[in-house]
C-alpha cells in the first residue's frame, strides 16, 4: 500500500460532508470506545469526591440539589458549548490537541521556533488551508500577530505555555487510568467486610491496569471496536437505573438543574461549597480527549456521539443518583455518596462487571490522546525521539508508543499503590484536567483573533467566560496541593523539564550547523571534480541545514579525498501541517553548475506523516531529481519556490514522489529479486513481520525529443549511478557547552541533552538506511 497515498486521501477528512453517513456513523460508533470512555465513567466518583468534604446533607436538600446543579451546568458549558461547538472547529487540518492548536497559531503568524523554516513550506497547500486570509494592517489582530512576530520572549512564552498544557496531558493520562479503575473496583466494599476489602481493591486494580496498558500493542481501530459496545452497554445502564431513580424517587429532581440552586448551595455551604468545586470538576474530566481525539476521528462524528448519546447519559445518571440521595439521609457515612449505593441492589453485581470493563475503556481514551499529542511534539522537536508504531493503513494518526506506554503503566500502578484513596487520586485529577483546559483557552484566544480573524471582544469574551469557570475550578485544586494535587505539578515538571532541555539543545546543534557551514564559494572553487576523485554511485549526506554545505562534507573529503559522482545534500524536516501531499514532498535544487552533478534534496513530512522504508525512498529521491532535471531543460513544469537560489545553481523546484504523477522522465521496472528478506510492517504491532521477496528497481531514461541533450546526458549519469548503488553519509555529533559558559548552560547540553540524546531513538532515516551502505562521520560541537 502507498502509505502518502493514503495519508493525504485521509487529511481531506476536515470536509467531512463528503464522507458517506455511513463513514461518520462508524466513526461516530468507534469514538465511543475512544474517546468517551473517560468522560463516561465520571459518575462513578464526582458525588463521592464532592461530598467528601465538610458539606452536610440536610433535610432541605440544598446541598444536594446546588450539586447536581453545579454538575448539569458544568457539563453544558465545558465539554458541550466550549468544546463541541468552538473548540472542535480549531482544527489543524483535521488534527486536534493542545500542541494542534499551537502549531496552528505558528502557520498564520511567524511565532514558531523550528530552525530549519523556509519561505517554500508557507506555499504546501496544507499549510493555510481552509484560511480566512490576512487580517487588514489597522486591525488589532494584525497589530496583535506583529506583536508576537517581534518579541522572541512572547514567543518562548507561547511554546512553554503549550509544552505546559501538553505535559499536564501525560498527567492526565497517569491519573485518570488509576482513578477510573480504582473507583470501579471500590465498588466490592458494598458485598465484602472492610478487611477482605482492602486486601482485594489494590492488587485487583494493579492486575487491570496492567492489563489495559498491554492492549495498546493491538491499536486504537481494534480497541475501538472492541471498547464501543463496552461503553454503549454502560451508558444505556446508567441512564437507565438514573430514569428508574427519578421515577422510583423523586419525579421533581428536575427542578435542581436551575441555576438558582448553585446560588443557594454556595450561600450556604460558603467555603465549603467552594473546596467541593474539586470534586464536581471530576465530571468534566475527559472533555479534553474530545479535542485530543480529533486526529483518529471526525468533528462530526464526535458531536453526533456526544449530543445524541453521551451527553443525555451523563444527565440522566447524574439526575438518577441526586433523585436517590435526596431521599435517603440516614444512610451509613463511609458509603452515603458512592455510585453502587443508588443502583438497585440486585443489579449491583452486573453493574460492577460493568463499571470495571468502562473504567478500562474511560482510561483508553486519554492514553490515546497521550500517544498522539506526544507524536505531535517529538516531530516538531519538542520530545526526544521515540518508536512510533503506526497500527493503521487505513486511518492515519493512530499510533502506539512502547516506551510511553510502559512509563505510563509504572506510574499509574505507583499512584495506585502509593495513594489507595479515590480522595487523593481525584485531587491530583482534577489539577491535571483544568491546567489543561485553561491553556486550551488560552491558546484559542490567541486562534479567534490571529488565524479566525474575529473581533478581538470575542476573543477577550471567551477567556474571560470560560476563563473564569476555569479558574474558579482551579483555585480550589490547588488548595488540595499536599492532598495529592502535587503529583500532576510534579510530572509536570519533569516533562516540562525534558521537552525544554531537548528543544534548546536542538536549536543549539542547528545555531552551530549554521554558524560553521562551509562557504559555497570554496566548493566552486575546486571545478567541476570538487578537487577529489569522483567515484560512482550516489552520495547522501544528511544534515539539517536547508542552504549552505555542511561542515561534516568537508570534515569528510579531508579524511577521504574521494567522494561520488552524483552528490546530494540530503535534508529530512518537519513542518508545522499535519500531512504534506506527495506532490509536493521534496524540494529540489543545483549546489554549483550542472557539471557539479551536486545537488540540495528537502524532503518535508507533516507531524503526522509516515516515512517510507530505504528502497521506497530511495526510488522516490531519483525520481524527484530526474523530474528536476527535466523541468530545467524545458520538458516539464518548472514549479520553483520563493527561496533564494543556490549560488551557481537555481531556485529550489517542488517535485512530488514517483507515485503522485503519472509523467516520468524515466521508465521503473520493479523485479522481484531472488532473495527473500523479512520486512517489518510498520501498518501492524512492532512484531509482526512479513516475509516477501525484495524487488529490485530498475530505471531506465527513454529518449524524448522534449529533453535537451544535456539533460539526457546528465539523466543517463544518475541512472547510471543509481545501478552502482547509494551511499548514506550520516552525521554523529557529540555536543558540550562551550567553557566559561554558565553552569545551567553545562547542566542542559552536557548532562542533560547528551543523557536524551543517547537514551531516544535514531533519527528514522538513520534507522532504514542500509548498515552495509551507510557510513557515519563524527564531530564534536561545542555550543
Amino acid at each position: 500500500m502507498d502509505l502518502d497515498r493514503g495519508i493525504v486521501q485521509n487529511s481531506d477528512k476536515v470536509n467531512w460532508r463528503k464522507e458517506s453517513w455511513k463513514t461518520v456513523l462508524t466513526l461516530a460508533y468507534q469514538s465511543l470506545g475512544v474517546v468517551y470512555g473517560e468522560i463516561s465513567t465520571s459518575p462513578l466518583y464526582v458525588y463521592r469526591n464532592t461530598f467528601a468534604e465538610d458539606i452536610g446533607h440536610s433535610e432541605t436538600n440544598e446541598e444536594i440539589y446546588g450539586v447536581l446543579s453545579l454538575v448539569f451546568w458544568t457539563l453544558t458549558l465545558v465539554p458541550l458549548v466550549k468544546y463541541v461547538f468552538i473548540v472542535l472547529k480549531a482544527d489543524d487540518n483535521g488534527e486536534g490537541g493542545t500542541f494542534a492548536l499551537y502549531s496552528l497559531l505558528c502557520r498564520h503568524a511567524k511565532v514558531g521556533l523550528l530552525p530549519n523554516c523556509q519561505l517554500a513550506d508557507e506555499e504546501l497547500s496544507e499549510y493555510k488551508k481552509h484560511s480566512c486570509g490576512m487580517a487588514p494592517e489597522r486591525s488589532l489582530a494584525f497589530r496583535l500577530k506583529s506583536l508576537l512576530e517581534r518579541h522572541k520572549v512572547l514567543q518562548r512564552i507561547l511554546l512553554v505555555l503549550a509544552l505546559l498544557g501538553t505535559c499536564m496531558v501525560i498527567g492526565v493520562g497517569v491519573l485518570k487510568p488509576t482513578i477510573s479503575v480504582f473507583s470501579a473496583v471500590s465498588g466490592l466494599e458494598l458485598s465484602m467486610s472492610k478487611e477482605h476489602h482492602r486486601y482485594v481493591e489494590v492488587p485487583g486494580a494493579c492486575i487491570i491496569l496492567i492489563g489495559l496498558f498491554a492492549l495498546q500493542r493491538y491499536g486504537t481501530d481494534k480497541v475501538g471496536f472492541l471498547f464501543a459496545p463496552i461503553v454503549c452497554i454502560w451508558l444505556f445502564c446508567i441512564s437507565a437505573i438514573g430514569i428508574y431513580n427519578i421515577f422510583y424517587w423523586n419525579p421533581h429532581v428536575y427542578q435542581a438543574l436551575s441555576p438558582y440552586y448553585v446560588f443557594q448551595f454556595l450561600k450556604k455551604t460558603r467555603r465549603g461549597g467552594w473546596m467541593a468545586l474539586c470534586g464536581i470538576l471530576l465530571c468534566i474530566t475527559g472533555s479534553e480527549a474530545m479535542f485530543a481525539g480529533l486526529g483518529h476521528f471526525s468533528q462530526l462524528s464526535i458531536k453526533i456521539a456526544f449530543t445524541s448519546l453521551v451527553y443525555p447519559s451523563l444527565i440522566l445518571a447524574y439526575m438518577g443518583q441526586a433523585a436517590y440521595f435526596s431521599r435517603h439521609h440516614d444512610v451509613e457515612q463511609e458509603y452515603h455518596f458512592g455510585f453502587y449505593v443508588s443502583v438497585p441492589e440486585k443489579l449491583r453485581w452486573p453493574v460492577l462487571v460493568i463499571a470495571i470493563l468502562a473504567a478500562v475503556v474511560g482510561s483508553q481514551s486519554i492514553i490515546t490522546g497521550t500517544f498522539s499529542i506526544i507524536r505531535q511534539c517529538s516531530a516538531l522537536s519538542c520530545f526526544p525521539r521515540v518508536k512510533v508504531v503506526h497500527t493503521s493503513s487505513k486511518i492515519h494518526g493512530q499510533v502506539y508508543i512502547p516506551e510511553i506506554n510502559w512509563l505510563l503503566m509504572l506510574l499509574c500502578l505507583a499512584v495506585t499503590i502509593g495513594f489507595r484513596d479515590t480522595k487523593l487520586m481525584g485531587n491530583a485529577s482534577g489539577l491535571a484536567v483544568v491546567s489543561v483546559m485553561l491553556v486550551t483557552s488560552c491558546l484559542m484566544s490567541l486562534v479567534i483573533v490571529i488565524c479566525w480573524h474575529k473581533n478581538v471582544m470575542l476573543a477577550i469574551g471567551f477567556v474571560l467566560f470560560f476563563g473564569t469557570i476555569e479558574a474558579l475550578f482551579f483555585s480550589a485544586s490547588v488548595i488540595k496541593f499536599f492532598e495529592g494535587a502535587w503529583v500532576p505539578v510534579a510530572l509536570a515538571f519533569v516533562f516540562l523539564s525534558v521537552m525544554c532541555v531537548w528543544h534548546y539543545g536542538t536549536l543549539k546543534k542547528y545555531e552551530f550547523d549554521v554558524q560553521n557551514k562551509v562557504s559555497l564559494s570554496w566548493l566552486l572553487s575546486l571545478g567541476p571534480t570538487l578537487g577529489f576523485a569522483r567515484v560512482r554511485g550516489i552520495g547522501l549526506v544528511h544534515t539539517e541545514l536547508v542552504s549552505g554545505i555542511p561542515a561534516i562534507f568537508s570534515h569528510f573529503v579531508t579524511n577521504l579525498p574521494a567522494f561520488h559522482q552524483i552528490l546530494v545534500f540530503l535534508c529530512i524536516k518537519h513542518v508545522p501541517v499535519p500531512h504534506v501531499r506527495p506532490e509536493e514532498r521534496f524540494l529540489v535544487g543545483r549546489v554549483g553548475p550542472r557539471d557539479f552533478r551536486v545537488y540540495r534534496c528537502i524532503v518535508r513530512y507533516g507531524y503526522h506523516d509516515v516515512h517510507k522504508d530505504d528502497d521506497e525512498f530511495e526510488k522516490d529521491l531519483v525520481c524527484s531529481i530526474a523530474k528536476f532535471i527535466q523541468a530545467g531543460s524545458g520538458g516539464g513544469c518548472n514549479n520553483s519556490s520563493n527561496d533564494e537560489p543556490e549560488k551557481g545553481g537555481g531556485k529550489m523546484t517542488v517535485v512530488g514522489t514517483c507515485s503522485s504523477t503519472s509523467h516520468h522522465p524515466i521508465l521503473v521496472s520493479e523485479n522481484a529479486h531472488e532473495v527473500n528478506h523479512v520486512d517489518k510492517a510498520e501498518t501492524s504491532s512492532e512484531s509482526h513481520k512479513v516475509v516477501k521477496p525484495k524487488k529490485k528497481v530498475r530505471f531506465i531514461v527513454p529518449e524524448s525529443p522534449k529533453i535537451d541533450t544535456g539533460a539526457m546526458e546528465e539523466l543517463k549519469e544518475l541512472m547510471q549511478a543509481r545501478e552502482v548503488g547509494v551511499a548514506y553519509i550520516i552525521g554523529q555529533s557529540y555536543m558540550r557547552a562551550k567553557p566559561g559558559s554558565s553552569m545551567l548552560k553545562k547542566l542542559a547540553i552536557n548532562l542533560g541533552y547528551e543523557f536524551l540524546r543517547k537514551n531516544s531513538r535514531e533519527p528514522s532515516y538513520e534507522l532504514s538506511a542500509p548498515h552495509a551502505s551507510s557510513l557515519e562521520v563524527g564531530m564534536m560541537y561545542q555550543v
